[in-house]
């Protein structure tokens, strides 16, 4: 199995590494590499040699999120195998847009969540909006000193990411803040909420991840697999698919309006050069 846009690496035993590997897009997710990023957690889950799987990404970011420079042929679904059971994806208005979302963002996002084996994120920089997507769905996450979150989707006027995990992640009250006011998440202030495993110096972050990852290792594999069924499911019963769901239809509905306003999924105004710089200067919250 080969990929164009990430790296499978085995650097310990029982531990398999996926490193999002478009550093010069400072690893913006298009299309083909969440497929490939699927393709590789489906490899590491099926291999019985593997007990954990971490997610690290080339380059000075984790990820800026969805790749909005992505034109209409690396969104074309028909090149890509779907792993779910939605379909409509070449159908008009806002049910081919809603088909592909619930494929490559939502549908993926609760896939890896729910992969039989410990998952850790291993995060440096700047983790936008889609990154969140991909680290919230990971176990354990393994922080940077300098990694900094923000959600930005409502500049972009939409009801947030489309896995709305952040009530759940930081907190209601934090949840609120961070997506009224889009500012940036620290790693230390996620540390603090929980969001956060350890926070580490840069130097230190990939050797620290790696030997977390092979203490987990060294237990049962089907022990493994039970213990997170059994804490993903406390989280469930919650109430959080319910929640999931209604947000990501809210999530349909603000795209939807967009359409209608501005004749596109999202405000333009959110992509001002004043909104640029926002974005660039992580805060302190």
């Amino acid at each position: 199995m080969t990929f164009q846009t990430l790296l499978y690496e085995s650097p310990a035993p029982h531990v398999a590494r996926i490193v999002l590997n478009r550093p010069d897009s400072r690893n913006a997710q298009d299309t083909r590499l969440l497929y490939e990023l699927n393709d590789a957690f489906d490899r590491a889950a099926q291999d019985n040699e593997v007990k954990v799987i971490i997610l690290a990404a080339n380059g000075p970011h984790f990820s800026s999120g969805h790749d909005l420079r992505e034109g209409p042929e690396g969104r074309d679904m028909s090149q890509y195998r779907t792993v779910g059971t939605w379909c409509g994806f070449e159908c008009a208005g806002a049910e081919r847009l809603m088909s592909r979302e619930k494929e490559i963002y939502i549908g993926f996002s609760e896939r890896w969540r729910n992969i039989p084996k410990p998952t850790i994120a291993q995060v440096q920089g700047k983790c936008i909006s889609g990154g969140l997507m991909l680290v919230w769905p990971c176990d354990l996450i393994v922080a940077s000193e300098d990694a900094a979150f923000m959600d930005n989707t409502l500049l972009l006027g939409v009801c947030g990411a489309e896995f709305f995990n952040h009530p759940w992640e930081v907190g209601v009250r934090k949840a609120k803040e961070m997506l009224f006011t889009a500012d940036w998440l620290s790693a230390q202030d996620a540390h603090r909420l929980g969001m956060v495993n350890h926070v580490v110096p840069p130097d230190q972050l990939a050797d620290f991840t790696l030997a977390l990852a092979s203490r987990i290792a060294e237990k049962s594999l089907f022990t493994l697999k039970l213990t997170k069924e059994a804490v993903n499911t406390a989280q469930d019963v919650q109430g959080r698919v319910s929640a999931m769901q209604t947000s990501f239809a809210l999530h349909q509905l603000s795209h939807s309006h967009n359409y209608q306003v501005h004749g596109q999924a999202i405000d333009p105004a959110g992509v001002s050069p004043s909104v640029a710089r926002h974005r660039a200067q992580p805060q302190g919250t």
